[in-house]
């Protein structure tokens, strides 16, 4: 039993030892390549985050394949056209303008223009609209006349 508690620690502190690893001997230069293309490039799990910043296991894999290209002297856009043959498009922060991602570029500004369309429709559509009185507001009117008036108040109604 003792055995099987301890295999079981050892493997749940796994990765506290790769993250470690990450860090264990670094090069400058590497890690300073590493952090510039770390900022271009989209971590796959987090998907909100860089990959230099994310604490995603994935995220940890890539960097580590990443430096192991710098080491192997493989230049910054080698290893981006590596990942992107590799995980395509997505994986980088500003994918290129081309036919398949024209939308990602156009999208949100034609969002953008279409609402700004439908608010200035609605905002016409108010303008234009004739607002009608409210049903009560010419008695109430009557009323206050009235009694500006010195007139004593109407008996029944509402009164």
């Amino acid at each position: 039993m003792k055995a099987i508690l301890a295999a079981l620690l050892l493997a749940l502190a796994m990765p506290a030892f790769g993250q470690a690893d990450e860090v264990a001997h670094p090069d400058p230069n590497v890690e300073r390549r590493l952090k510039d293309l770390g900022e271009e490039l989209r971590c796959l799990v987090c998907q909100n985050e860089t990959l230099a910043v994310s604490q995603a296991p994935l995220a940890l894999d890539l960097r580590n394949e990443i430096r192991e290209m710098i080491r192997q002297g493989k230049t910054d856009d080698q290893i981006r056209a590596y990942l992107v043959a590799r995980y395509g498009d997505f994986v980088l922060y500003k994918p290129p303008f081309k036919p398949i991602t024209v939308l990602l570029w156009v999208g949100p500004f034609a969002l953008l223009a279409l609402g700004i369309g439908v608010m200035a429709v609605v905002l016409a559509r108010r303008r234009a609209a004739p607002v009608p009185p409210a049903p009560a507001a010419d008695a109430q009117r009557a009323r206050i006349a009235s009694l500006l008036a010195g007139e004593p108040p109407a008996r029944g109604g509402d009164g």
